[in-house]
């Protein structure tokens, strides 16, 4: 995985509007008009500004999770990382996107059956921020 760097847009502020209503994925439902509050997508998914960063997502190890090639993911450098948590991490010298297993036994765990757990040391484990959130772009 390239590690692609954004910087968060620190001061932009751009707030939509957000549906009082869920939108079904299943049978649909009639349409609501009814606009509960203003939403900024940067309150939403930025909890530390000056320790967050985009970066883009490379190849399909982490599929079963969500997160598909070309996908923009927010990671935040300020969250501690914990058993489960989806990582950026670095592994001899090379920068990966895993789920984050610190039992039974140390390593990073891949989202697709066609790959293996990477097995680390603790004292060979880079982690350089937990990905919050994952944006897929349909078009």
């Amino acid at each position: 995985m390239k590690l692609e760097t954004y910087l968060p847009l620190i001061g932009s502020r751009i707030k939509l509007p957000l549906y009082g209503h869920t939108c079904q994925a299943g049978f649909p439902s009639p349409a609501q008009d009814y606009v509960e509050a203003q939403l900024d997508l940067n309150e939403l998914c930025i909890r530390h500004p000056a320790a967050s960063f985009f970066v883009r997502a490379e190849r399909d190890s982490m599929i079963e999770s969500g997160i598909l090639s070309g996908d923009l993911l927010i990671v935040d450098k300020a969250e501690t990382p914990t058993h489960g948590d989806i990582v950026i991490a670095a592994v001899e010298g090379e920068f990966t996107v895993k789920k984050l297993c610190t039992h039974p036994v140390l390593c990073l765990q891949p989202m697709n059956p066609a790959y293996k757990p990477i097995f680390v040391e603790p004292d060979d484990l880079e982690i350089f921020g937990v990905v919050i959130h994952a944006i897929h772009t349909f078009r």
